[in-house]
Order: C-alpha cells, then structure tokens, then sequence
C-alpha cells in the first residue's frame, strides 16, 4: 500500500497533536501532586516504595514520633524533607576496622 507525501504528512501532524495533549495531561498530572507551603508531601504508598518497608514499620515509625506525618481528610501525608531528615538520622556511622578486629 502506498500513500503519498500528502497523506503522510496528514497523519504525522495527527500524530503529534496527540502527543501534544498527551504533554498536556502529563504536566497537569504532576501539577496535582499534592504539596503544602511548597513542598511535596508522599502518601504511604509513596514512602513504602521510596523506602522499601512494610506497612508496620511505617506505623512503628510514626508511633515512636521518628517520622512525623499529617492527616489530610482522613489520608496520611509526609513532608519529602521530614523523610530527608528521617533517613539522614537513620544512617549509622561506618564502623572503623582495625587489624585487631579481623
């Protein structure tokens, strides 16, 4: 089947309208994401894949005050910087090795 250049112009202009809006819908997507004061803010679903836990240490997390969170209409919210914090705080120091200690 052929087509001339005419046709085929047609359908690439067609074609990239489409990415267009699909721009569009990606950029009005990430507009939605939920923020305060300018910050990002993570559900759980979020903070469980970031930072590869379960269900129940996040609970125990916010329990123990470790991770503050915010409630939203019933949802749970944490600032991207609280998480920053939490992670910084998590990390220990190296453990130093000596010749003795092989």
């Amino acid at each position: 089947m052929n087509i001339d250049r005419m046709e085929f112009i047609a359908w690439m202009e067609r074609i990239m309208e489409r990415f267009d809006i699909l721009k569009e819908y990606v950029l009005n997507i990430k507009k939605e994401r939920h923020s305060i004061d300018g910050e990002e803010l993570l559900d759980n679903q979020d903070l469980l894949l970031m930072l590869k836990i379960s269900h129940r240490s996040l609970q125990r997390y916010r329990s123990t005050g470790k991770l503050p969170y915010y409630t939203i209409s019933g949802k749970l919210y944490y600032k991207l910087s609280d998480v920053h914090q939490f992670i910084r705080e998590s990390f220990k120091a190296p453990i130093r090795r000596t010749k003795e200690n092989r």
